[in-house]
């Protein structure tokens, strides 16, 4: 392993100010000129390609870096791949192909997913492949060894919410790729509901004229488009290099119309509502800094709050009223009381910044209260005072040392001085603090915390911050739904709404509630009341999905789910007990359910080893991590020797798609990740047809299901059939297990033991574990490769089916042969597809359309089916595109092929 290869590439970070740009080589050829060929070759390996795909859809941002390296060397050499991702984003996703064989990330609860780390824990090891990194990031990095004359793929996915600040949505791609790459691409597409009002794009590392020819973006209406694609020659960094310009910002900015107060946005029963009103008039504010004086501010740090501070009373408007308060071993105002940003009081104040020294230890707690009394008194006692917006900032770079230095006691000390009157905002300077004491302080009291980092721009980092707050709109904003309508609501009330930012709600609509959903939102403005009322367009939701189709659909539930998930891990920073336990327990279920590594989960890579026999795990760093260097021996990853060809996909082919399963009626439903969609057919049988769902060709493993019948609930309806009887069968480890709505049969041929659904257990046989969970479902894991669930149905009063069932899902098939055939095994090879044509079915309600897959031209309609794995009872809605035809053209051959004699 002589040459390491570096990619990084830093995808979609939101960023506050515009970063400097980097010095260019000078005397590049340009347009036509003509140029040698260039070797991209460093030390063997070749970046064949590098792409950046980043998806928007209303504010919620898809990313896919993919790349493919190729070693033509005759040896064995070693590869990096080095990302950096905003520490808001959640990974969804990560595989690596290599050899011939594709490796891909599994999430699972962190607890579980560590335990096979105890040997890396205890040798003080970081086994984890994410750490901090620099201001807003996380950088994930992996190295693998990749053989002589072979390539490896590597495809990471992340999502996130895009924020809006200062008018806008950032996107900044830091782009490093430490070397030429044959084919380097960032493709940015945004569609937004709204319509886009502007768009640009621009690399700090570019010229003027090398951007105009490489840099192309346009939008129109509701789309828009931004790609850079350099050439080989124009990534040099001169005429006769072979190293590359390309290292710096690539950033795309974007803002969306606002010309309509309201933006609802429905689709497959979840709503977004995008709040941010334009034309209205800047409210007035009440503003106390809190600053630290304590003795380990000297130096830089007291000189650049003492710049910001004269900058920011300098902007500050006659209508603003405020008061600074010092703290260190003791506590001073400069006036005691808010007074009024004339011209005089300003001057006043920037001299006595100007002149204030630092003194002694860190009284927070007495600083904020004094604060906090100022703001309160002027609201009580002066009328005129109490219409304003009401801020309350500090700033500090330490630990409390003097007064009240309990934590807890602080907290509760400040929260009932505040008791939800105004937000106050925690900056904290450098990383000698606690910063997760100032977050929770922040988030009790409505506002949030900001690290000012020690550098030459700290400056500008606090104005940056306070331009952020720096004009209110509006207060006690609050975003209000018919209660029996909306389920799952996110935080709906906003203490301040400040110009340039936007508000988010998201939430679910009860079933057939969508004609009586609307919003009302209610605020108090400058001097007035604030009222609306917003009205699903039903019409325009129906247009907007045949634009968008199941893009816009899977991201309005999945922004909903990442701004709770995000919200519920503010609320557990400030948890403790039981409480905290609930919400943890919430956090990792919806993590699971959308495949997302947060805090509480992590992503481990099955087939992947490092020289101690460790796998890789992907983990989210702690809260409150800082930057850090690696420590101790580089971990390499190889191919583990124990994976044969069974799990081969072919270098630079479609990842595996993940099988939902089969349930009910029996509806089959198919998950193809790369396309973010789904496929569905029906098989429609006889009861007692056993009907072959898993058939593994190399190792024998088989899943069979028989079904059963269901008479029709009223006349004219068709007999309908739901599996009532499963066997699955292992012969290489002389394993049988039939399954039924009553029991469940160890080896039945062999008069094996027989469970109930009441039973809680774990069976156990030679490497095939089955984890009964007590009327609910079982797990079956074959030989630590490939997972299934099966779900217990049982009816219920009222339940419109009157016989017990079972549901068939597939959790895991990474192991399972190439080979594998079966209705469900036949899609755990890659599978492409195509649809267009999208025009009005035959049910004006759904939407028909052409799809090209497996080399053949069908006619699918748009419908949802129910993925009852995590809710036996009540499912989750699924969309998908419909086959017709029990599945024709879908599936191999005819849905016949597939009936087999036996249950084993």
């Amino acid at each position: 392993m002589d040459g390491v290869t570096g990619l990084r590439v830093l995808l979609c970070l939101l960023t506050l100010q515009t970063m400097p740009a980097l010095g260019l080589a000078t005397g590049r050829p340009r347009g036509n000129e003509k140029r040698q060929a260039v070797d991209t070759t460093v030390n063997g390996v070749s970046i064949r390609s590098l792409k950046v795909n980043c998806k928007v859809t209303s504010r919620f941002a898809h990313y896919v870096i993919t790349s493919q390296v190729v070693n033509s060397a005759n040896k064995a050499r070693e590869v990096a791949f080095d990302v950096e991702i905003p520490k808001t984003a959640f990974i969804s996703d990560f595989a690596i192909t290599a050899d011939g064989n594709a490796f891909i990330g599994d999430i699972k609860d962190k607890v579980t997913a560590w335990k096979q780390y105890r040997k890396a824990a205890i040798s003080g090891e970081n086994a984890g492949l994410v750490r901090a990194s620099g201001r807003n990031m996380e950088q994930f990095t992996i190295h693998i060894t990749v053989g002589a004359q072979s390539k490896a793929t590597f495809q990471l996915t992340y999502e996130e919410v895009l924020k809006r600040r200062l008018t806008q949505y950032d996107i900044v791609i830091k782009v490093r790729p430490k070397q030429l790459v044959h084919h380097f691409e960032i493709d940015v597409d945004i569609f937004e509901p709204q319509g886009i009002s502007r768009l640009d794009a621009q690399a700090s590392f570019l010229s003027k004229e090398l951007a105009a020819q490489t840099i192309k973006k346009s939008f129109s209406g509701k789309k828009g488009h931004v790609l850079f694609r350099p050439t080989v020659s124009q990534q040099q960094s001169c005429p006769t290099c072979s190293t590359s310009l390309l290292n710096g910002d690539f950033k795309v900015t974007y803002d969306v119309n606002r010309d309509k107060l309201c933006d609802l946005l429905v689709a497959n029963n979840y709503f977004t509502h995008f709040f941010a009103p334009q034309n209205l008039t800047n409210m007035s504010k009440n503003l106390v800094f809190v600053i630290d004086i304590s003795g380990s501010m000297e130096g830089q740090k007291v000189k650049q709050t003492k710049e910001a501070l004269l900058k920011i009373l300098g902007d500050m408007k006659p209508v603003d009223n405020f008061d600074l308060v010092l703290f260190g071993s003791q506590v001073q105002s400069w006036k005691g009381s808010l007074v009024p940003a004339s011209h005089a009081n300003l001057q006043a104040a920037q001299d006595f910044v100007r002149r204030f020294s630092l003194a002694g230890a860190t009284n927070l707690n007495g600083g904020l209260l004094r604060g906090i009394e100022i703001l309160n008194r002027a609201q009580g006692s002066h009328p005129e005072l109490s219409s304003p917006a009401s801020i309350l900032i500090m700033l500090t770079d330490g630990e409390p040392t003097e007064g009240e230095t309990d934590r807890s006691q602080i907290l509760k000390n400040v929260r009932n001085a505040i008791r939800g009157r105004f937000p106050l905002y925690n900056l904290g300077f450098g990383h000698d603090l606690d910063f997760s004491f100032l977050e929770v302080m922040s988030i009790e009291n409505n506002g949030w915390a900001q690290r000012i980092y020690e550098d030459h721009d700290a400056t500008q980092q606090l104005q940056g911050f306070y331009n952020q707050v720096a004009h209110p709109l509006l207060t006690d904003v609050e975003l209000q739904y018919p209660q029996d309508a909306v389920l799952a609501l996110t935080q709906h009330r906003h203490k301040q709404y400040y110009d340039g930012s936007e508000i988010v709600v998201a939430g679910r609509i009860a079933d057939h509630k969508l004609s009586t959903f609307k919003a009302d939102v209610r605020a108090h403005g400058e001097k007035q009341e604030f009222k609306a009322t917003c009205l699903v367009d039903e019409e325009e939701m129906k247009k907007l999905l045949r634009e968008r189709g199941h893009m816009l659909e899977n991201h309005v539930e999945r922004l909903w789910a990442y701004l709770t998930i995000q919200e519920l891990l503010a609320k557990r920073m400030k948890t403790e007990g039981e409480e905290r336990a609930n919400l943890s327990s919430q956090i990792l279920k919806m993590s699971l359910d959308y495949h997302f590594v947060t805090p509480l989960t992590s992503m481990t890579i099955r087939g992947l080893t490092d020289e101690d026999g460790l796998e890789p795990i992907i983990d989210k760093p702690p809260e409150d991590s800082q930057p850090l260097e690696m420590v101790g021996p580089r971990r390499t990853f190889v191919l583990s020797a124990a994976q044969p060809s069974p799990t081969a996909h072919p270098i630079g082919s479609k990842l595996p798609t993940r099988v939902t399963g089969v349930d009910t009626d029996p509806h089959f439903i198919i998950y193809v990740p790369t396309k973010e969609d789904s496929l569905c057919f029906n098989i429609n049988e006889e009861p007692g047809v056993i009907l072959n769902l898993v058939q593994d060709p190399d190792t024998g493993f088989s899943v069979n299901g028989q079904l059963i019948g269901i008479k029709a609930g009223s006349p004219g309806q068709h007999e309908s059939t739901y599996f009532g009887r499963l066997g699955v069968s292992s012969p290489t480890s002389d394993f049988q297990l039939e399954v039924t709505p009553q029991n469940i049969t160890l080896n039945p041929s062999s008069g094996g033991p027989v469970f109930s659904w009441r039973d809680q257990a774990v069976l156990q046989k030679d490497g095939v574990v089955v984890t009964i969970n007590k009327k609910r479902n079982l797990v079956v894991s074959v030989d630590d490769g490939a997972t299934f669930e099966i779900v217990l149905h049982r009816t219920w009063r009222g339940s419109s089916i009157h016989q017990d069932f079972l549901g068939f899902y597939v959790l895991d098939s990474f192991r399972m042969s190439a080979r594998t055939q079966g209705l469900l095994g036949q899609f755990f090879s890659p599978l492409d597809f195509e649809v267009f044509d999208l025009r009005p079915g035959s049910d004006p309600t759904k939407t028909d359309a052409t799809m090209v897959v497996k080399n053949r031209q069908l006619t699918v309609t748009r419908g949802l089916q129910k993925d009852y794995s995590k809710d036996p009872r009540h499912g989750t809605e699924v969309s998908c595109w419909f086959v017709h035809d029990n599945g024709a053209g879908l599936i191999d051959g005819v849905h016949t092929d597939y009936i087999v004699s036996d249950i084993f």
